[in-house]
């Protein structure tokens, strides 16, 4: 055996570029009998300066209405405090689900609306 320290590995294999690691994961893949299946998707994932990619948080969020249940009186007159629709619209609205209850709000307060729309026997979705 040859006298590679850890530390000569480590920095070869910081130098290789993403397709190059992919190709070197197949090879000991195969010779050694394993599978880095975990390890591999990480790698790939990995930007070239090594650091973790952002991922931006949402923060609108739209809240659409999925099914009223059997309680579709309750879940219109919910529609209607949460929205301020008319009768007439926030009837068609519950009946033509899925429907957008409201657009581009808070995470608090759609969840609030959800809540307030699953009390009344609807079901919600927030998107």
């Amino acid at each position: 055996m040859s006298d590679v320290t850890q530390e000569q590995v480590i920095d070869y294999l910081s130098g290789l570029n993403v397709l190059q690691l992919g190709e070197l994961v197949k090879v000991l893949e195969e010779q050694w009998g394993v599978t880095a299946a975990a390890a591999a998707p990480m790698a790939m994932a990995m930007p070239a300066g090594g650091a973790a990619p952002q991922v931006e948080e949402q923060t609108e969020f739209n809240v659409v209405l999925t099914g009223f249940g059997d309680k579709k009186i309750q879940v219109i007159k919910e529609i209607r405090a949460i929205t301020g629709l008319g009768l007439k619209e926030a009837k068609d609205l519950v009946e033509g689900v899925p429907g957008t209850v409201k657009e581009g709000v808070s995470k608090d307060e759609a969840k609030q609306i959800k809540e307030k729309i699953e009390a009344a026997g609807g079901t919600v979705e927030i998107k």
